[in-house]
């Protein structure tokens, strides 16, 4: 419930006073009226006390009574008419409202406001928008406020205007004061008169109202001195005659009126009348007569109903108490719209003139101390000492009567019943109710003493009394009674001080359902319904208040519905776990009960701020933003890049992948820089991208709002004319001066043009998302608020359940239900919690969230790429050619267009001799995506040679290979063109799925402040299946000279195996040719001699090749291309694509090599000479020299024999080293086999062997191996095989050998030839024994950077025999070295010589 101004044991005390009754004499009510009051209503704002007072119960212990408050009323004879009450009841509800403008209700938590005014559902904008962190900090703020002045002024009427009743004593009248003028000639008479009348109106059959508490009533005398006009001295006199008369404790002499009313208007004397006469009860004659004094009408005029008891007694009719004067029967919009208009007039005139005339001009503030003095001593002397009297002959009566012991609060006995009706069904009494005691009955003095302990705050007396009482009803089955008891007894053991005993609410519950159900009384369980509530929300039971709250709405009486729902939804949301959404729908119940009520629920001018709607729930955070037009759909054999879209899902490690590669493109095109001022490109902001930065948006492209709508309840929710709420600020980024800005702006087009959706539906407790759009028209800072529709509900909206709702809103045919209102939800969302510095960990700080905040720049192009017999699935090593197209959809001339990948290894546009490629897809149609040429039948098997620089292919220019450049015509592509360029697409080396990203970057040729380029996005995937696997090795020759008189020569062995399956297809591969390129080896020729010119290879078969290699003339530049062609037509390995993907497959390496020189380069300054002497040793086993192995494969499908073509590549660096064309787990198939690997391939997870190591501290080898020494000097020996000598005529046969000496380095080399056998075996002996060398037995020569010399030798032979040669040693050093390197050169080959007699 909302929060009250008193407490509610103040609320309680108050509601239930001792009620006193006036009766003035028409000269008394005259000197009132000079204050422009009634006597009762001079006295009310003094009648509360303001000092303790005590009386004794009946065991004459001392009780103490706070605060006590007294209501004096004048006598009214006859109750109001029910349809008075009704329109009272509206009237209080309506003059209650806060005036224009004000705010009515307000929940303050901390920065936010809940603003409820006028009883409809309307709130604040920070509030909704952000109402979880509210309510959070509402359960703790100290800030709290929320009033309904409405609901407490109507409730205190209610309470005030209820009439008395026979089942109860509360409301019947406890004393009387006569009230006489000092002025009068008989003032003794006049009283005497007005105990008669007063006799009268309570004992004789003609009056059934008011009701009286015992028939002795207390009759308390004043007499009333005008001060300014009277005698005092006679007023005195008559005082004195009165006290003689009726006791000093039964009289009192007031004086008033100290001051002639038009003297000393200047003065300022306080009103405390106004706050009481603008409460309009009942008791306010004034409101209903003109009559100044008791209005008296006798009961046969008198043809209403007082209360159901008296209805039965008068016609013998059974109570059910439908004609209650407080029951609401009729909807109040039933009521005669002139009754109700007159009433309404009436009580506001009456408003406007207790507000407009000054009341108590006569009197001055020692007449308002009399006034207060004179309340205090009637109830000091007067009204207490005669209810302390009246409780004890009570409580003696009942005792003497029943029987029992001298205490109430002992008595558990049942009390014996004295007269009653005959005992009736149990059900038969439920349906009556109509049993009646007589005004004597035990039960009904219990149940009067227990009201008048209750009425002096004796509570705990009054529960044993009502407790008793209760039993006893109950026993008879007087169900109004018994409902009667135990409302009381629960409302006094709630204010028995020190909390005695718990609230027993199952006393309430029980009452209210005996009101309600079998009573017919809806006023008597409103009224219990308004206590308990009170009583659960004082102890934090809000959910518990709001069911009892809501149990009592019904369609009888729409304003009681309408306060008791909005009470209820203020208990929802104090609760500790504030339910936020049943708060705003008992909100919209209220506000719809209230309008049926006919109060003036303010109505939403279309000119003023928009109502913030609390359905449907929107998900701020879940808010997605996407810059740009939705993705153009594929057309024919046209294939649209797949940029970003909303229907995408964030992928946090693919988002950061693009956002390195733009990076890359970015320093590249800066010079290896990246601007300070560089922001990522983001098309669609989320919760998880980095929202920190304005977004960027391009005029005239659409911005989209994505907004996560949830519908809590369990009925459809429709939306129209669903639109987005923005705020622009126009902006020329060129120009100094800012336009104004515009709020708001869904009618001005001509800045920014809105979407909206016309009809929006969210099914029962659905999460639906709604995209909607911005069309900025103008450069400047847009800011979206929010969104603004209308809400409302369809018809027959069950039958929505379980149907689609977007075939209703395909068809149309969703129709509303009429009743809707236009209101707004605003976005707000929360940035990410800081968390970098100290400050930022110690506290609670939040980072902006601008995604809702985009800067609209200028003109930009704007790219669409389209890609044409793009294959979806490709042979590894498979190049396939396909087309892509650029089109440029703006009005701006884009250049400088590049793409950047992380696998440029995939794709190529061409090298500068790409000039003879066909222009378009339908010109290449079954030709080779090579170039190719007839080759002349006698080169078969030799090599043919061409050059090409690896700059025509972007490598080795010191940028990185990664970013490549699309070679536009004239490199700019004009507004509305198009252009198509060839692309070559060579599949993956590893076999499966692969995921390849193409990030497309381009800019304007006018050069812009806010945005300097713009990317597009493109996923490629692919998959590839397996084909060929090459090995190759190289290995020094045995041939001492090439063509060219050269010693270096080399073998190269290729193995080729077919490991594709049978599941592609493919029927067998054909090696077509095999090539080479280098900047210092080239194929010579092929060794292997075979009448087939192509290499076959059909499944699981393997094929070997062996070239000879010679090393070619050294260039800086160029690669020397060498092709040996298996076929009838030689591919252009030189020539794009076949040298593009070659020299792409060089990249990964040539970065490597960049990256470890300067990562060493301060360790080679400090040991320059002994690394650089260390780097010509391993040069010797290095080689450069790359093997190109192209191919055919002819594939079935579809009855269609198709030609595949593709190339692997392998590098060939060491020398006798072993070297793959796919290099991954090569360690197991080197030792398995091929055949045997692919069966453990299956078997085997993949493992990977960590490294831990410091990059920066690798250090270089100190001294070559061994292996690396013997490749620095290449030795031969040249000799006949055979050698035919007469050891007959000669017993020594000489035979010249000639021992050629190669360098292998670029250095200078020492070499030292020892030809003196070193025996290491017998067996040794026995062969080197039996010849020797002849001449110098040591020779010491100096070989140039690659020379090759010859030294003459002579071997000598003493008989005949198969000789080994190879005896000399060898030892070579560097020439600026001592020994450090010396080591002896072996030929691994053994030199036999076979010597033969003749």
């Amino acid at each position: 419930m909302a929060q009250c101004v008193q407490s509610v044991q103040e609320f309680i005390q108050d509601s239930f006073v001792p009620l006193v009754a006036a009766l003035c004499s028409e000269e008394a009510e005259r000197l009132t009226r000079k204050n422009s009051l009634s006597f009762a209503e001079l006295v009310k704002p003094f009648c509360r006390l303001t000092s303790e007072v005590h009386m004794r119960d009946p065991n004459n212990q001392l009780h103490i009574i706070k605060n006590l408050k007294i209501a004096v009323n004048n006598i009214i004879t006859h109750p109001p008419q029910p349809g008075a009450i009704r329109k009272l009841l509206n009237d209080v509800v309506s003059v209650s409202q806060p005036a224009e403008g004000l705010v009515a209700n307000v929940i303050t938590a901390g920065d936010y406001d809940l603003n409820i005014s006028d009883r409809s559902v309307k709130a604040s904008v920070p509030w909704y928008s952000n109402w979880k962190e509210t309510l959070m900090e509402l359960n703790t703020s100290t800030f709290y406020s929320a009033t309904t002045p409405w609901f407490e002024s109507y409730r205190e009427c209610f309470l005030q205007s209820m009439p008395a009743s026979d089942h109860e004593f509360l409301n019947h009248y406890v004393a009387c004061m006569l009230v006489v003028s000092s002025s009068e000639p008989e003032p003794v008479e006049q009283f005497l008169k007005l105990s008669q009348e007063q006799h009268r109106i309570q004992h004789s059959s003609e009056y059934l109202y008011p009701k009286w508490f015992i028939p002795n009533t207390l009759k308390y005398y004043v007499l009333l001195h005008d001060v300014s006009t009277g005698e005092e001295q006679r007023a005195d006199s008559i005082y004195e005659e009165m006290k003689q008369r009726y006791g000093t404790q039964g009289c009192y002499l007031l004086k008033i009126n100290s001051r002639v009313s038009n003297r000393g208007m200047d003065e300022q004397i306080p009103d405390p009348w106004s706050q009481y006469l603008q409460k309009n009860t009942i008791q306010n004659q004034d409101c209903y007569e003109d009559c100044p004094y008791t209005v008296v009408s006798n009961k046969n005029t008198d043809h209403l109903i007082s209360d159901g008891l008296d209805s039965e007694i008068k016609d013998g009719l059974s109570n059910n108490f439908k004609t209650h004067p407080l029951q609401l029967d009729h909807p109040s919009g039933s009521l005669d719209s002139t009754d109700y208009v007159k009433a309404t007039a009436s009580l506001q005139d009456s408003k406007k003139s207790n507000s407009g005339t000054p009341h108590g001009a006569c009197l001055t503030l020692t007449d308002h101390d009399r006034i207060r003095q004179f309340i205090q001593e009637f109830t000091f002397r007067g009204l207490l000492p005669h209810i302390e009297k009246t409780i004890r002959q009570l409580n003696d009566q009942l005792i003497s009567r029943k029987g029992l012991s001298r205490s109430l609060f002992s008595a558990t006995k049942k009390w014996f019943s004295g007269s009653k009706v005959p005992e009736k069904s149990i059900n038969e009494l439920k349906n009556t109710s109509g049993l009646l005691y007589p005004p004597e009955a035990p039960e009904l003095q219990i149940r009067k003493m227990a009201d008048l302990c209750f009425l002096v705050q004796h509570y705990e007396l009054a529960y044993s009394c009502y407790h008793t009482a209760k039993k006893d009803f109950l026993n008879d089955q007087a169900m109004l009674y018994a409902a009667g008891a135990l409302e009381m007894a629960a409302v006094s053991a709630f204010l028995q001080p020190g909390a005695p005993r718990p609230y027993p609410a199952h006393y309430m519950e029980t009452a209210i359902q005996t009101y309600r159900d079998i009573c017919k009384n809806m006023v008597l369980a409103e009224r219990c319904v308004l206590l308990s509530a009170e009583i659960l929300k004082s102890q934090s039971k809000y959910s518990e208040a709001a069911a009892l709250l809501i149990r009592l709405t019904s369609e009888d009486s729409d304003l009681r519905s309408a306060l008791l729902l909005e009470q209820a939804a203020h208990c929802f949301i104090n609760m500790k776990s504030p339910m936020v959404r049943k708060f705003a729908f008992h909100m919209i119940l209220a506000g719809h009960r209230f309008s049926k009520a006919g109060q003036n629920v303010t109505q939403l001018s279309p000119d003023g701020p928009l109502p913030q709607l609390p359905l449907p729930y929107i998900n701020s955070s879940a808010t997605r933003v996407f810059f740009g037009h939705d993705r153009r759909p594929a057309e024919g054999e046209k294939q649209a890049a797949t940029h970003v879209s909303l229907d995408q899902e964030y992928d946090s490690e693919s988002s950061q992948q693009w956002k390195e590669l733009e990076e890359q493109v970015v320093s590249v095109i800066n010079k290896g820089i990246i601007p300070s001022n560089f922001q990522p490109t983001q098309f669609c902001l989320n919760r998880y991208s980095d929202n920190s930065r304005f977004p960027l948006a391009v005029i005239e492209e659409p911005v989209t709002v994505e907004v996560s709508f949830r519908n809590p309840l369990k009925v459809p929710l429709l939306l129209t004319d669903l639109s987005l709420l923005w705020k622009f600020q126009p902006k020329d980024f060129n120009a100094k001066h800012d336009g104004e800005t515009k709020e708001l702006g869904a009618c001005d087009d001509d800045m920014i043009g809105a979407e909206a959706i016309a009809e929006f539906l969210i099914n029962s407790e659905e999460t639906k998302v709604a995209r909607l759009k911005l069309f900025p028209h103008q450069t400047g800072e847009l800011h979206i608020l929010g969104v603004v529709y209308n809400l409302g509900t369809v018809q027959g909206a069950v039958t929505l359940d379980g149907i689609d709702p977007s075939i209703g809103l395909q068809t149309g045919k969703l129709i509303s239900n009429g009743l809707s209102v236009r209101g707004r939800q605003d976005l707000e969302i929360q940035g990410p919690r800081l968390n970098n510095t100290k400050e930022e960990k110690t506290s609670i700080k939040y980072g902006p969230d601008r995604r809702l905040d985009p800067i609209i720049t200028e003109e930009m192009p704007l790219l669409e790429v389209f890609f044409i017999n793009f294959p979806t699935g490709l042979l590894c090593g498979e190049i396939r050619k396909a087309y892509v197209e650029f089109v440029n959809v703006s009005k701006c001339p884009l250049t400088a267009l590049k793409v950047v990948s992380k696998h440029p290894e995939f794709f190529t546009f061409g090298g500068n001799t790409a000039v003879l490629t066909p222009l378009s897809p339908s010109a290449s149609e079954n030709c080779s995506a090579y170039k190719t040429v007839v080759t002349d039948p006698t080169s078969v098997r030799t090599a043919l040679l061409s050059s090409a620089s690896s700059v025509d292919f972007g490598v080795g220019t010191g940028g990185q290979p990664e970013v490549i450049h699309v070679p536009l015509p004239d490199a700019v592509l004009l507004p509305g063109a198009s252009v198509q360029l060839p692309m070559w697409l060579r599949g993956p080396d590893e076999e499966g799925v692969h995921e390849i990203n193409f990030l497309f970057y381009y800019e304007s040729i006018k050069r812009h402040s806010k945005m300097c380029h713009r990317v597009l996005r493109h996923t490629a995937v692919i998959c590839t299946s397996r084909s060929l696997h090459i090995r190759a090795t190289v290995c020094r020759s045995n041939a001492l000279e090439d063509e060219e008189g050269r010693g270096d020569n080399m073998l190269v062995f290729v193995d080729v195996e077919n490991i594709n399956t049978s599941e592609t297809g493919v029927k067998e591969f054909h090696i077509v040719q095999v090539s080479s390129n280098s900047k210092h080896w080239k194929l010579q020729k092929s060794v292997k001699i075979s009448e087939d010119k192509d290499t076959k290879l059909a499944s699981r078969e393997r094929a070997k090749l062996c070239f000879k290699a010679v090393r070619c003339k050294n260039s800086e530049e160029n690669y020397t291309f060498a092709d040996i062609v298996f076929g009838n037509e030689q591919i252009i390995s030189s020539a794009s694509p076949c040298a593009d993907f070659f020299f792409q497959s060089l990249s990964s390496e040539f970065k490597r090599t960049h990256v470890q020189s300067h990562a060493h380069a301060s360790q080679r300054a400090a040991k320059q000479s002994f690394d650089e002497t260390v780097r010509l040793i391993q040069q010797c086993s290095e080689v450069d020299l790359n093997i190109v192995v192209l191919w055919k494969a002819y594939v079935v499908e579809d009855n269609k024999q198709l030609i595949l073509e593709g190339q692997h590549h392998v590098a060939l660096n060491t020398v006798g080293k072993e070297a793959f064309s796919f290099p991954q787990k090569q360690g197991f198939k080197k030792i398995l086999g091929n055949s045997d690997w692919e069966d453990l391939e299956q078997e085997l997870p993949e493992m990977v062997l960590l490294k831990f190591f410091r990059p920066e501290n690798i250090p270089v080898p100190a001294r070559p191996t061994p292996e690396q020494l013997s490749n620095l000097i290449k030795t031969s020996l040249h000799y006949p095989e055979s050698f035919n000598h007469s050891f007959h005529q000669k017993s020594l046969c000489l035979v010249p050998v000639t021992l050629l000496l190669s360098n292998c380095s670029q250095a200078v080399v020492d070499v030292m030839i020892d030809l003196r056998h070193k025996t290491t075996s017998p067996e040794a002996l026995e062969i080197h024994g039996s010849f020797t060398w002849l001449g110098q037995t040591q020779y010491k020569l100096q070989l140039k950077s690659q020379e090759v010399y010859s030294l003459q030798l002579k071997a000598c032979f003493v008989h005949t025999g198969v000789y080994n040669l190879g005896t000399p040693r060898v030892f070579a050093k560097l020439v600026d070295q001592v020994t450090l390197f010396e080591t002896s050169q072996q030929n691994s080959m053994p030199a036999l010589i076979i010597i033969n007699n003749i």
